[in-house]
């Protein structure tokens, strides 16, 4: 189980480096970063002190060196157009973005799990048929079309939620919350319905198609057999069998949560890290976009990273073997 963590841990930190050496090349092909920083009628010799500074003009592999040596403390330069250090800037956002995404990925799995349960267990209701019918339509519908539709819904024709911002919030220590309000409570449905929505129908459909297969299978058959109850036999060895796919699925989508909640941050004016990202796209901020790269590759590395020893935890077998290969 060691020598599997260790193959494991190396691996997580070739790919950091390859995303590094990524992240630092948008640096030398994005355009110069002095043309960001200084005007255009900057004399030359302010130009070539503001590089010496940077230290462009030191060989690539110091360069990169100095990059991966200052990501690694977390330090990514100063943001071009906010001009301030990008680590306040993300640490900043980040409560806002970890929020949402959490509260997304819970809304996703417990629905999802739940509905999934439902319509493999009693599929030929008319509850689960809807359930079906819901699945369909959050594959279906872009994100962007369902938040509008609820902005309109629910805050213009209803107003009964607001349609952008995270509302009253509070500071404890560096960690801002809205969990604690009632307006931060308002401002957080619509986006984690939003955000959580195609979470939980690809959730539910796996769960579904997963219990009906282990529903066939023979150790199902002995378990009835053996006279176990319906309940000991669907959540004490159905339910747990079928959420070891469920797990790969979840870790993999709460990192495609963080991700991927530009377009929701966006629409909602949500003041996170992905609304960050899409404002430093707009005016070319580079230490902002290489930052965020680093970090939601660290997010997916790391969940893989716990996805692959909870394997084990979860599946015997996994264990066995890792053990026979060592």
């Amino acid at each position: 189980m060691l020598a599997f963590t260790l193959h494991r841990a190396i691996q997580a930190i070739g790919v950091m480096i390859a995303v590094g050496i990524i992240a630092f090349s948008m640096f030398r092909f994005a355009g110069d970063p002095v043309n960001q920083i200084v005007s255009l009628d900057t004399p030359p010799a302010e130009r070539a002190a503001v590089r010496q500074s940077l230290g462009l003009d030191d060989p690539v592999i110091v360069q990169f060196a100095r990059y991966v040596g200052n990501a690694a403390q977390f330090k990514f330069g100063v943001s071009y157009q906010f001009r301030q250090p990008v680590t306040a800037l993300l640490m900043e956002r980040m409560p806002a973005t970890l929020e949402l995404a959490t509260c997304a990925t819970m809304l996703a799995m417990v629905f999802g799990i739940l509905m999934g349960v439902y319509s493999a267990l009693r599929r030929d209701t008319l509850l689960a048929k809807a359930f079906q019918a819901i699945s369909l339509i959050g594959i279906s519908l872009p994100t962007f079309l369902i938040g509008i539709l609820l902005i309109y819904l629910f805050a213009v024709v209803l107003g009964w939620l607001p349609s952008f911002g995270r509302g009253e919030v509070v500071r404890i220590g560096w960690w801002t919350t809205g969990l604690l309000t009632v307006s931060g409570l308002k401002a957080l449905i619509m986006p984690s319905v939003t955000l959580g929505l195609f979470q939980m129908t690809l959730i539910m459909r796996l769960v579904r198609a997963e219990m009906l297969e282990v529903l066939r299978t023979d150790y199902i058959r002995f378990a009835r057999a053996r006279g176990l109850t319906t309940r000991a036999i669907h959540f004490g060895h159905a339910l747990k069998n079928t959420l070891v796919p469920v797990i790969t699925v979840a870790g993999l989508q709460f990192g495609s949560v963080i991700a991927f909640a530009i377009i929701t941050e966006t629409v909602f004016q949500w003041p996170g890290m992905g609304l960050l990202f899409v404002q430093a796209v707009q005016n070319v901020d580079i230490p902002i976009m290489a930052a965020y790269l680093l970090f939601v590759s660290l997010i997916f590395v790391t969940i893989n990273f716990v996805v692959d020893i909870l394997y084990t935890v979860v599946d015997p077998r996994l264990r066995s073997t890792i053990s026979g290969a060592a």
